[in-house]
């Protein structure tokens, strides 16, 4: 299940609100049918209102009833929904829809970066299913250039995905503190791979850098980045580097 919270850009304006509510209506549809086993009244009325008519045979029903024992999604951004039309335009060119949040920074691909939304979703999805949850991609998408280091070894200098998958897992313990279940957390990704949202190569994820680039060249040599070794402290650790205020030996 894809994952994107919907925030209202103005929480004094009642029409954002509902709007806000609209949106996450679209997102809670499928997780909805797959954990309670029965279509949500909220989408019965947009059939309704949109002459769509579900014919059901008594084994669909029979189906329905199979629900999902735990719930996994993805998180890399939020967005803001709109009741303003205007303001509604300015959101067309994002892929996951939505409109920008002028309080928060953003990737070099236009993806709004917000940890806190990360433990809001956690909460949300538990509140409403009562299920275990498993964070099944979540990382940056980012322009890595590859460097030598000290020792002449190449790799690449990513502290923007080291403090942006932080600050993320970082919410994942507010979460779970907050007594929320998590199953787990896998980042996307371990390697380098051509972006599915763009079909670019030099939209790199991984902690594992691919010397591949978009028109074909490249060596296919792999580097291992800094994100690697931290990462691995990370999962050494048990994530108690995460709260270090020292800096961390990233050396092999």
């Amino acid at each position: 299940m894809q994952r994107r919270k919907n925030r209202d850009c103005n929480a004094s304006m009642p029409d954002d609100v509902i709007a806000a509510m609209d949106a996450e209506h679209r997102n809670y549809f499928y997780g909805d049918v797959h954990v309670r086993g029965k279509y949500p009244g909220y989408m019965k009325r947009y059939f309704r209102e949109h002459g769509i008519q579900i014919q059901f045979a008594p084994e669909d029903e029979e189906i329905l009833k199979n629900t999902v024992d735990f719930v996994s999604f993805s998180y890399y951004m939020s967005v803001c929904a709109t009741s303003d039309p205007e303001k509604q335009k300015k959101g067309l060119g994002n892929l996951l829809g939505g409109v920008p949040n002028p309080t928060l920074k953003a990737s070099d691909w236009g993806w709004q970066i917000d940890p806190k939304g990360l433990r809001y979703v956690l909460n949300m999805f538990y509140d409403r299913y009562q299920k275990p949850l498993f964070i099944v991609e979540n990382g940056l998408g980012a322009v890595d250039v590859l460097v030598e280091d000290e020792n002449g070894n190449k790799t690449v200098e990513d502290d923007y995905r080291i403090q942006y998958l932080k600050d993320h897992l970082i919410q994942v313990g507010e979460a779970i503190q907050d007594g929320v279940e998590i199953m787990g957390y896998t980042s996307w990704g371990c390697i380098d791979v051509v972006s599915a949202s763009t079909a670019e190569l030099k939209k790199r994820y991984g902690y594992i850098y691919v010397d591949r680039n978009d028109d074909g060249t490249g060596t296919m040599e792999r580097y291992k980045k800094k994100s690697f070794y931290w990462y691995q402290k990370v999962i050494e650790s048990n994530g108690e580097v995460l709260y270090s205020e020292e800096d961390i030996n990233l050396s092999e």
